[in-house]
């Protein structure tokens, strides 16, 4: 199919392509269906076909299944007869075996190149959904970021972060007076969920060298996209980790990429596995945030495409956004599921040769109910699709032909040693060092003064005359000799100031008086 890729026949007989138009693939996407119905091959075929037409594709690997791409399919794989069958029946006449140019990618760098990015370009909005911070945290968190960039304090990995926020709390009361309030207990929160995501392995996901994003927008030597498949299998017993990075990710490609409009094809499709996990008890500042991310990035020539369970599983308003979609079977057994099947039907245009709600429920194995956008942009008339069988290889590579393609990547050794230039930790460690320095010397030169003003107060010993004593001595003698008259001085005001003292100046000043 010119400018299209072909993802399956339709129709009565299944002998009409159904494809979708590669102009309008940045319109964004779904592929959704319950376990089991077809949704992983649906994806493998998709990132088979953007990559055929230069087009470089970002995916997930959840179940481990996807790094099969790397390898070419075999006459001897058991579903080969009802491959090929399937490819005549829907009129795939080209059908053959290939393998496609694959970058794994690892955040814990076991089965793939590291992929970090720093504490500061993940910001506080996404760390603090990481993190599962209540709102008071989340301002305390805003804060910290903020004294990073008044201070010059880089925050690259978690103790970065994590020496700033102990600044924080030692300067809790300075920084109340001109932030807001910044309680210690708040401080002490985050540090607590910064040692949780520490013992899930999320420390590393920062640090540097970062992800640079050209080098999951490449194309390989003969023209075909590069498929960069992040494992997933161990990610997601991280769930919210595995949710926040994919959406950082996402974010970053809107912020960095130049808008292109409507381009021929798009510049890199990025498909997001178990979508549910995004949005899952979201906050509504995160939900608006992937909001504006799917309305925007198309224009900057990327495709976003949602694989889920449920249509329901994503919001109403970025649910709309998604013109080209794949829906597998869903399951009806409770009221619950029927209100969502009906749903997902009506949001599709209708077909006259079928009911949508009953073709969603009907469709087997490897079929689905399709619809692409067409001329103009407009959503295509839903039909039931057989899915055309992959070409690559389905299931996973062994770990050694993992490896050797991990050795001989274009990027093979530009991100596996791990850099820690100074930052806010280096910088926090060497200001308390020197604090603790001049401290310890100001402390020294106050013993050394006292020390020296005993020994001069002892001085030499008296020899009997005035000038040979001690400056003591003199000092002493000297307030001895003059005090005495002081002495007797206070007394007599002390008496004159009592009520016999004022008779007797009444006396005596009245005598006076009267004589005068």
């Amino acid at each position: 199919m010119d400018g299209a890729i072909f993802v399956g026949g339709g129709g009565e007989d299944y002998a009409t392509k159904q494809g979708l138009l590669l102009k309008y693939a940045n319109r964004h996407g779904l592929v959704a269906g319950a376990t089991g119905t077809g949704k992983t091959v649906t994806l493998q075929i998709l990132a088979e076909s953007f990559s055929a037409q230069g087009v470089p594709v970002f995916l997930s690997d959840v179940k481990g299944d996807l790094s099969g791409l790397a390898k070419a399919g075999s006459a001897s794989f058991k579903l080969h007869e009802a491959f090929t069958s399937r490819a005549q029946k829907i009129g795939f006449d080209d059908y053959s075996y290939d393998a496609f140019p694959v970058t794994f990618w690892d955040l814990f760098g076991e089965q793939g190149h590291p992929v970090r990015t720093t504490v500061t370009e993940m910001g506080p909005l996404l760390l603090a959904r990481l993190l599962e911070l209540t709102e008071a945290q989340e301002g305390v968190l805003n804060i910290a970021f903020r004294v990073s960039d008044e201070q010059g304090l880089p925050l690259l990995d978690l103790k970065d972060l994590q020496a700033l926020l102990v600044w924080v709390g030692e300067n809790a009361k300075d920084l109340s007076l001109r932030y807001g309030n910044v309680s210690t207990s708040s401080v002490g929160a985050i540090q607590r969920a910064l040692l949780v995501l520490e013992n899930q392995g999320g420390h590393k996901l920062f640090g540097e060298p970062a992800l640079d994003l050209a080098d999951i927008i490449r194309t390989d030597i003969d023209g075909r996209g590069r498929i960069s498949i992040l494992a997933a299998d161990k990610l997601m017993g991280a769930p919210r980790l595995y949710a926040t990075f994919l959406l950082w990710l996402l974010s970053e490609l809107f912020e960095d990429l130049p808008e292109v409009g409507d381009p021929d094809k798009p510049k890199l499709v990025f498909f997001f596995d178990e979508a549910h996990l995004l949005f899952d008890d979201a906050p509504k500042a995160l939900v608006d945030k992937v909001e504006q991310v799917a309305r925007l990035i198309r224009s900057k020539g990327v495709g976003v495409y949602f694989i889920t369970q449920n249509p329901a599983d994503v919001p109403e308003d970025i649910l709309g956004q998604l013109g080209n979609r794949v829906q597998h079977a869903l399951r009806a057994f409770t009221a619950k599921d029927r209100k969502e099947l009906r749903q997902a039907a009506e949001t599709y245009r209708d077909n006259p040769r079928f009911s949508t709600e009953d073709a969603i429920r009907e469709v087997g194995v490897g079929e689905a109910v399709t619809s692409f956008l067409e001329a103009k942009g407009a959503p295509g008339v839903v039909e039931r699709t057989l899915i055309r069988p992959p070409s690559s290889q389905l299931g996973p590579i062994d770990p050694g032909e993992r490896k050797a393609l991990i050795d001989s990547s274009p990027i093979a050794g530009k991100y596996e040693t791990l850099k820690d230039r100074e930052s806010a930790y280096e910088v926090l460690t060497k200001r308390a060092a020197d604090a603790a320095k001049a401290a310890e010397q100001a402390e020294r030169r106050e013993t050394e003064e006292t020390l020296t003003l005993r020994e001069f107060n002892a001085g030499r010993r008296y020899t009997g005359s005035e000038n040979d004593a001690p400056p003591s001595r003199r000092r002493s003698r000297k307030s001895s000799d003059e005090g005495f008259g002081d002495a007797v001085l206070n007394v007599v005001v002390k008496e004159l100031k009592g009520t016999t003292g004022k008779r007797i100046v009444r006396g005596i000043f009245g005598s006076l008086f009267k004589g005068r």
